[in-house]
């Protein structure tokens, strides 16, 4: 069969969604936290010469870039005064490079991008092994005994500890926005036997050419635990915290005995096998944990630790009491109120500008509008959906975190009329500030089950009742997971023993021999 290609003109109709540049631009600042929004504003108004602050109080944003605004007094009265600037540099013969700090350069009205770089760059803060080696090239020591130290702070990592590279583990855990954090403190080695120091201190002693003596190696290793923090260059948590005690003025030997023989033990709850194997009553060894509990478990931590991050929160929420209501408003932060350069609103009217001139104002007119606009949206759309939050969880406000509501971010799409992705950037790493503290907005929009009564629970209401359970009970003779299970479900809310583990690991509560007390 033959096959003949044809050029005849056709009709079609079809339906497809195409993202506008500045749709996209509305999406990525509707995603921004507040600090990450204030960011991105200063970047813009670097790269948009048409872009300023408004500088007045109140004043709302110019969302309007292509209206024709009749020029106003105070703009008139900027021009005239950057003009009599002007004239009156000229008469006087004024060299801007006198401004210039102890130097005959000229200026050339650019500023330097490195200087400006250096300027606005925050100083690093102090590194660990940075801040021991300041501490041990202070202390006298011979040659050798100076350049194994440097050695082992070499082989240090950020908790302070001496690990070979096998054991050193990346850390790893949940910030709350569902991303690793890397402040977790990783898993301890608590105890090593002789033979894996030996091999610790070995594959040390091999790492330097020539070799390092064992016997330097262990004199250096006594002078770096004399270093700020107390505790680092340990080679499991025993010996840590053996360090810092010894470092104390009321050294106990009993105390040393507990951490030295018995401290996996203590770490289960065996404080009856403690007792019986060291003949001291278990109120002496509640006492000494009291003090062994106060010591540093990760004393490198305490310096070059990464900084905590800021927490901003784009939305206050406060009680009223006369109508015994809630008000929501959004924060500003350092966030400036934006509107358009009316000079070069004028500029871009002036038919007797160049047109490239023209175009290129023109695209950055728009590229500003848009920007504010988009701004305009983000407040818009958080403003509703907070409320929408606190008209929904008003008993989490009222009465607290067991009584959070179910709340699903496909049902508040499907009421606000938009994309569930959208619910899900408008509350991704946002912050709310209550009476009840900061929360993180994703927090309010969660699943759940449906209690005896027929009423939809929320797993954090679960967890929080759980909570209560695990807090009222007594001390002496801790509830199972069983126990708990059951109590949960007399109180009407029926969950299984596995989801009760579940929780409870996710609220780091230890099992019930290990939260006995005697």
């Amino acid at each position: 069969m033959s096959q003949y290609l044809s050029m005849v003109p056709s009709q079609q109709m079809k339906l497809e969604q195409r993202l506008t540049p500045q749709l996209i631009q509305s999406m990525e600042i509707l995603q921004l936290p507040l600090m990450a929004l204030e960011a991105r504003i200063q970047e813009e108004m670097a790269a948009n010469p048409v872009l300023e602050e408004s500088g007045l109080e109140g004043e709302t944003d110019d969302a309007s870039p292509t209206e024709a605004t009749a020029t106003t007094q105070e703009d008139q009265a900027d021009a005239d005064s950057f003009d009599r600037l002007d004239e009156m540099s000229r008469d006087l013969e004024f060299d801007p490079g006198d401004l210039a700090y102890g130097s005959g350069r000229s200026y050339d009205g650019e500023r330097d991008a490195k200087m400006d770089a250096m300027a606005n760059t925050a100083s690093r803060g102090e590194n660990l092994k940075d801040g021991l080696l300041s501490q041990w090239h202070l202390l006298e020591l011979s040659p050798e005994v100076a350049e194994a130290g440097e050695v082992i702070i070499d082989w240090m990592d950020e908790d302070g500890y001496l690990r070979r590279e096998s054991e050193v583990q990346p850390r790893t855990g949940d910030n709350g926005n569902g991303k690793e954090s890397p402040s977790e403190q990783r898993p301890l080695i608590i105890k090593r036997n002789g033979s894996d120091i030996d091999r610790l201190m070995e594959e040390i002693a091999l790492s330097r050419t020539p070799l390092i003596d064992r016997n330097v190696l262990d004199e250096a290793l006594e002078h770096v635990h004399t270093l700020d923090p107390i505790g680092v260059g340990a080679r499991d948590l025993a010996e840590c915290l053996l360090v810092q005690l010894h470092a104390r003025g009321d050294f106990d030997p009993f105390h040393e005995t507990l951490v030295r023989d018995h401290l996996v033990e203590l770490g289960r709850n065996q404080f009856p096998q403690v007792a019986k194997k060291t003949g001291r009553p278990i109120e002496d060894i509640k006492d000494a944990l009291k003090i062994i509990g106060r010591l540093q478990h990760h004393p490198g931590l305490l310096i070059g630790q990464a900084d905590t991050p800021r927490i901003s929160p784009d939305v206050m929420i406060e009680h009223d009491d006369d109508g015994d209501s809630y008000t929501v408003r959004l924060t500003r932060g350092n966030m400036p109120r934006l509107r358009i350069s009316g000079q070069y609103k004028r500029m871009l009217k002036d038919k007797q500008q160049d047109k490239a001139a023209r175009d290129f104002l023109r695209n950055r007119v728009d590229a500003a509008g848009a920007l504010i606009d988009a701004i305009h949206y983000r407040r818009e759309r958080m403003l509703e959906l907070a409320k929408l939050v606190v008209e929904r969880q008003r008993d989490f406000f009222d009465y607290g975190p067991q009584f959070l509501k179910v709340l699903r971010m496909s049902d508040v799409a499907e009421e606000f009329g938009c994309d569930p992705s959208t619910i899900s950037r408008t509350v991704d790493g946002k912050y709310i500030q209550s009476p009840r503290g900061i929360h993180p907005l994703r927090m309010f929009f969660t699943g759940g089950m449906t209690d005896d009564s027929g009423e939809a629970v929320s797993w954090d209401s679960i967890k929080a009742k759980m909570k209560q359970v695990i807090d009222a009970e007594d001390k002496a003779k801790p509830l199972s997971d069983d126990e708990i299970a059951a109590k949960l479900s007399d109180g009407g809310t029926p969950v299984a023993r596995r989801t009760v583990a579940k929780y409870r690991s996710q609220l780091n509560i230890p099992p019930a021999r290990q939260r006995r007390e005697f």
